[in-house]
């Protein structure tokens, strides 16, 4: 059978991941990238037991558990900075294969396209549309035209492929509230636990990261667009540094032209994931919100999943029928329960906060753990 040809737009998590799983099964990869070269920036990352599983798949796993760091437990806290309910690592690790790791978002874009070819990769090569070429569809990008046997939209939140291909499709919707991330320089003494912190219309989070650095977020309801302070970080101090210990230490060792600040948007469920031979992945085809740091995740699952299917046919529309099915129900559902999460999190009515965090203290561990598994307890096609 002739090599076939894939091109992948958008040099992301998601798209890395799925030209990873797709090379390594011998067809030959190009990832555009609008970007002048493939990086991110300031952030960390979650990786939820799902989404090593997924990694695994793609031989990744232990190389990019490395990288990061397992916290020995998490949870959350109220306003005071009381544990509402807590998480244990290694239970969480025992129940689904993996622990929680945290690394930074660069670190995991680094490991991803150094298990590609120099050549697959391809910047500042922006996407202007993907067209029906018959037998092949077109792809239009800055270095001229493609002609795959399949294409990947993997572009995002505001997708380019999506755009084109779905043009009746809503487009993101702003979801109430805007967020900030940043990282902490190396810190002495660091916290034992990472925590999401509950408040009335606001949240602030902290997990560790190799290195003795936080990653800390936070998130307020605003107007979409709203004006910040003299800056982002004076917007952080004025809003949280009244916040329990540790967020004052935490946001004085931010640095302060570091914040990064995104209003946050989903995406409306789209009726398929799949035009011919035209798959959407990751944001593209289900953007969501970060409540239950599932974004990535849930991408790394899109890639094995759509390798997998396709190493089942040599008709690739059948294949991407097959991914279709496999993948909009639950990431649809994902992103409806990370939606309703969010929505809790940032309740403002003091009755409301109060009822919220006193139901969160009273939900036995081994409850919450068990509310986790549909997420969490996927496993690689293959694998199961």
């Amino acid at each position: 059978m002739p090599q076939r040809a894939a091109t992948i737009v958008g040099g992301g998590i998601g798209g890395l991941a799925a030209a990873i799983a797709l090379h390594r099964r011998g067809w030959r990869v190009e990832v555009l990238e609008r970007a002048p070269k493939f990086t991110e920036i300031g952030a960390g990352i979650s990786l939820w037991p799902n989404a090593l599983h997924a990694l695994e798949a793609l031989g990744l796993a232990d190389a990019v558990r490395a990288l990061g760091t397992v916290e020995a437990a998490g949870g959350v806290r109220d306003r005071q900075g009381r544990w509402l309910s807590r998480t244990d690592n290694a239970e969480l690790a025992s129940r689904f294969g993996h622990p929680l790791v945290v690394l930074h978002r660069a670190d995991l874009l680094r490991a991803l396209t150094e298990a590609l070819p120099g050549d697959s990769l391809r910047p500042d090569s922006e996407v202007s549309a993907v067209r029906d070429g018959g037998r092949c569809p077109v792809v239009d990008h800055r270095g001229g035209e493609s002609r795959p046997d399949l294409v990947v939209g993997a572009d995002g939140l505001r997708s380019a492929v999506r755009r084109t291909l779905w043009p009746d499709a809503a487009g993101p919707r702003y979801v109430g509230y805007t967020a900030w991330r940043m990282v902490t320089e190396p810190l002495t003494d660091t916290p034992a636990e990472g925590a999401a912190i509950w408040g009335r219309g606001a949240r602030f989070g902290y997990t560790s990261l190799p290195g003795g650095r936080m990653y800390c977020f936070a998130t307020a309801s605003l107007p979409a667009g709203a004006a910040s302070g003299p800056s982002e970080y004076t917007e952080l101090l004025h809003r949280f540094e009244p916040w329990p210990d540790p967020v004052p230490a935490l946001l004085a060792a931010v640095p302060a032209d570091t914040v990064l600040r995104h209003d946050l948007y989903d995406l409306p469920p789209l009726p398929s994931f799949v035009r011919g031979r035209v798959a959407l992945l990751g944001d593209a085809a289900h953007a969501m919100t970060p409540n239950l740091g599932q974004g990535a995740c849930q991408a790394l699952e899109d890639a094995v999943t759509l390798a997998h299917c396709l190493d089942d046919t040599p008709d690739v529309a059948a294949a991407l029928r097959s991914y279709d099915l496999l993948r909009r129900p639950r990431t649809q559902s994902i992103a409806r329960r990370s939606a309703r999460l969010g929505a809790v999190g940032q309740l403002s009515w003091p009755p409301a906060v109060l009822l919220r965090d006193t139901a969160a203290r009273l939900m036995p561990t081994r409850a919450t753990l068990r509310s986790m598994t549909p997420v969490l307890g996927w496993t690689a096609p293959g694998d199961r």
